[in-house]
């Protein structure tokens, strides 16, 4: 019996768990991919930090990826912590959507919601429709999911050695908790354990104050797969991490201290325990924010005193660009200026963060690359608008050749980025297929490296100051570049020759310098444009 119960079990899951991939899957895709605008909408405002972090739960159906997300974005400098603590409680709350669907039992709907979504991502010929189709097999299997575990765990009701664990969880709180922290930890879903939790009390194996318990327990267990997130990444992830411990384990507290009131408050709001559980869910995890959301600003002193130190976050959108100053256009011009040189520090250092992750197999920094690539893009589109803006203005022959010299200048600047960014998908391609590279080709890669990044750094000192000298050399170390990659071509030649390298590994190496050539082209560029040669 208990080898049926432990197959049907885990099979169900598997479909629970599957089926919010699938559903969280086609529903980004017919959302589209706004996550930086979606990011864009995230200010110091808190409520709407919480709303945004709702939203996104939502679309991925994961309070831990989205936690997880924020932790990234804090790494990469894209988010405060003001920011990050406002998503985590919105992402509390999302999650509770996802309990409140499978408390109503629409099982009876989970093999027509399969045809249906089967059907659309099949057959129809518009994307949107295939992705909804996609969001709607997903939800089908995941009640379906739920219908084959609670129908597995069933033979349970006959254990009595089952039956009084779960009891004793309900007269021992703190040990459900735990209990259910651990449950959570190991699956690595807080929405999987509630739906685990919720389907046994569909069967009626588990009392309300023994699932209540355990309900509490998961919000506890969520808390580490942020805290793995943030282990090696910088003091503002390491905080964005904290502040979601604290946050939880701060709801957590105060419910455990009114857990006999709120259970027979809880108890009042339906006829059956599944739908107590999730409306305690729901009404814990808003409950938390709203007790917390008060006392926002010492929240964050609190956390800012556990882990002290200044935190360095990228403004995501334009920090120059007005405008009001379209109309003075020697004034708009500087601004312009200003936005392109904030860029190109953020494409130089997307090329060093991206030669460090290959070398070092570093998976966060390859995240990191691809958050500053989307700013970037949006960098680029702001500024080329704002100029397309300007040009339309009464100017002189001077500021119409500034204009168009600044819109190359961000165009190579996009294109280094899109570099650095394929130098990330090579660093995957070697992580994946475990390519090796001997020591010699990697110092090679590094002295490519320096040498590209000199360039750049010259480049930015002759656009930033107008410095001719400064364009000149990076013109002239252009030839340099060139006569190296062909010298690193042979040497690695050579290697292949004497069997030093493997041939995979070849192809890589060959693109990486393919790619550090063409920023050294774009560096050059950019130098041309101070010459007024473009």
């Amino acid at each position: 019996m208990m080898w049926q119960v432990a197959m049907g079990l885990i099979g169900g899951l598997g479909l629970f768990l599957f089926g919010m991939q699938i559903m969280a899957s086609g529903m980004q895709k017919a959302a589209g991919d706004k996550l930086r605008r979606v990011l864009e909408v995230l200010t110091s405002n808190p409520f709407i930090a919480v709303v945004t972090g709702v939203i996104v739960t939502v679309l991925v159906q994961s309070s831990s990826t989205t936690t997880v997300m924020v932790v990234g974005f804090a790494n990469a400098g894209l988010m405060n912590l003001s920011q990050a603590l406002g998503t985590i409680m919105g992402a509390n709350i999302g999650t509770t959507i996802t309990a409140q669907a499978i408390s109503f039992r629409l099982e009876v709907i989970a093999l027509p919601a399969i045809g249906v979504g089967a059907a659309l991502n099949f057959f129809s010929r518009r994307r949107l429709k295939r992705y909804i189709g996609q969001a709607i097999l997903g939800f089908g299997l995941l009640f379906l999911g739920m219908t084959t575990m609670s129908s597995a765990m069933s033979p349970l009701r006959d254990s009595p050695f089952f039956v009084d664990m779960l009891a004793y969880f309900g007269q021992n709180p703190l040990m459900g908790m735990l209990a259910g922290a651990i449950f959570t930890a190991i699956l690595q879903s807080s929405s999987g354990a509630t739906g685990v939790i919720i389907a046994l009390s569909i069967q009626e194996l588990i009392t309300f104050s023994s699932a209540l318990a355990l309900i509490l327990g998961t919000n506890i267990g969520t808390c580490i797969t942020a805290l793995l997130a943030s282990l090696g990444t910088s003091l503002a992830a390491k905080r964005a991490a904290l502040a979601h411990i604290v946050f939880n384990f701060a709801g957590v507290l105060i419910f455990l201290l009114i857990i006999n009131p709120f259970s027979e408050l809880m108890i009042g709001t339906a006829q059956t325990v599944p739908r107590q559980v999730a409306n305690a869910h729901t009404v814990f995890n808003v409950g938390s924010t709203l007790l917390i959301l008060p006392f926002f600003k010492p929240f964050l002193k609190i956390i800012n005193m556990i882990l002290p130190g200044e935190e360095g976050v990228l403004e995501l959108g334009p920090k120059f660009l007005d405008t009001r100053m379209l109309k003075t256009p020697a004034v708009a011009i500087g601004s312009a200026k200003k936005e392109v040189l904030r860029m190109a520090i953020l494409a130089r250092e997307m090329v060093k963060d991206s030669i460090t992750a290959f070398i070092k197999e570093d998976h966060k920094l390859m995240v990191q690359v691809y958050q500053k690539e989307e700013i970037l893009d949006s960098l680029e589109k702001e500024i080329t608008t704002y100029l397309a803006e300007l040009s339309l203005h009464s100017l002189t022959l001077d500021q119409s050749n500034q204009v168009s010299g600044l819109m190359h200048a961000v165009n190579d600047l996009e294109r280094i980025g899109d570099h650095s960014e394929t130098i990330i998908h090579l660093a995957e391609d070697r992580v994946g297929d475990k390519l090796p590279f001997s020591q010699e080709a990697l110092d090679e890669l590094q002295h490519m490296y320096e040498k590209v990044d000199w360039m750049l750094d010259r480049a930015l000192v002759a656009f930033e100051n107008d410095d001719y000298f400064a364009a000149r050399s990076v013109i002239e170390e252009d030839d340099v570049i060139d006569n190296l990659e062909k010298t690193l071509r042979k040497h690695h030649i050579e290697r292949i020759n004497e069997k030093k390298c493997h041939p995979a590994s070849g192809v890589v190496y060959l693109d990486l310098l393919s790619n550090f050539e063409r920023i050294a082209d774009h560096a050059t560029n950019i130098s041309q444009v101070v010459l007024g040669v473009f």
